[in-house]
């Protein structure tokens, strides 16, 4: 049996392999709410052997949205939406998992497909906030910066989704604390220059976001993981870094998160990203070795004999593959062949299935 199709259990949640569905944002919702196309899409991973299939960057609230056209979980109209979708994944013998977050700065932008520009207040736009008043790039608008008040109202914001999540059927969350969305932005020098308790040296910037992971953790059933996504470095010198992931980590595994999806950049446009196969997985070994945490390696992980060797010499528990899925959404059944490995197909593939 390949490592990678060796089955994983968290808490009480049994993966049956090591290959999860990363979120990725579909930006085709409507008022937040799923569509046909979330069930199609996500339903196609479950039938394609994934292990885990992670809903794309949920908002916990409108304004938290990465565009008008986002998933959003902020209600239990929401909620429903999305049990026939969780349902279904779960039918196909995976788990259904949600990504709860908040874009702060880098909200109320158009499609990317349009060019993904800021959107005005005459284009469906709406002001965005953030830790401090610091604009994106050039293109993007000033956010107001984010007062006392406006900190637990996000609080209770994360958890009212936490709930509808549950509601949903949905047995994984994730807290996006990546790509330079709101959390990313608390934890960042780069973008936090408040001078309160939030803002400052290192204990302070984790503060809001070691925050929101302490009130889900205690809010979430104790049998179902927590997750959360961490970029592992800016890429910028004098921002955060790995030294900085590990740390924050420690203080993450005390409070009770499960596993630690370690990806890297978005925070700033002007960042050089050395990408290339694998590039990010040394950020999950780090962290792995030094928290003593399970972690989940994503980006640019492609073929199955190296998401194979990630998990043989203990880089990481789980491989989260993003764009490999859209290309291709049966991506285990073929790893597995590839691998040597005999896996069951669904019942309605299993003439196709090579001897």
């Amino acid at each position: 049996m390949s490592k990678l199709f060796e089955s994983l259990k968290i808490r009480e949640i049994a993966f049956r392999n090591r290959i999860f569905v990363s979120p990725m944002c579909q930006y085709s919702s409507r008022d937040g709410m799923p569509t046909d196309w979330h069930l199609v899409h996500l339903g196609s991973r479950a039938v394609g052997g994934a292990a885990l299939v992670m809903v794309e960057a949920t908002s916990v609230s409108p304004e938290g949205r990465i565009s008008p056209s986002d998933s959003g979980i902020w209600s239990k109209d929401h909620a429903t939406a999305f049990k026939r979708i969780t349902a279904f994944i779960k039918d196909q013998g995976a788990v259904a998992g949600v990504q709860l977050a908040h874009a702060g700065r880098k909200a109320s932008t158009g499609l990317p497909w349009l060019g993904g520009k800021p959107l005005g207040a005459n284009e469906g736009g709406w002001q965005v906030v953030a830790p401090s008043p610091i604009a994106f790039d050039q293109q993007s608008q000033i956010p107001r910066e984010l007062s006392r008040e406006d900190l637990d109202e996000l609080v209770s914001q994360f958890l009212s989704a936490a709930r509808n999540s549950l509601e949903a059927g949905f047995e994984v969350i994730e807290i996006h604390m990546a790509h330079g969305y709101l959390l990313h932005e608390f934890l960042s020098p780069l973008s936090n220059f408040r001078t309160d308790e939030y803002g400052g040296n290192l204990e302070n910037r984790m503060r809001f976001p070691l925050r929101i992971a302490k009130a889900l953790r205690e809010a979430w059933p104790s049998r179902l993981p927590v997750f959360v996504r961490i970029s592992c470095t800016d890429w910028i010198e004098g921002g955060w870094d790995l030294e900085q992931s590990v740390e924050f980590c420690r203080r993450l595994k005390t409070l009770g998160i499960d596993l630690i999806d370690c990806s890297s950049g978005a925070l700033a446009p002007d960042a050089k990203i050395p990408a290339g196969p694998g590039f990010q997985v040394p950020f999950a070994a780090a962290v792995r070795r030094e928290v003593q945490i399970p972690a989940g390696a994503v980006g640019l992980i492609t073929d199955p004999a190296q998401a194979e060797q990630i998990i043989v010499t203990g880089q990481a528990d789980a491989v989260m593959m993003g764009r490999e899925f859209l290309r291709e959404p049966y991506w285990p059944l073929h790893a597995a062949k590839a691998l040597h490995t005999d896996i069951d197909w669904p019942l309605q593939y299993q003439r196709a299935k090579p001897a």
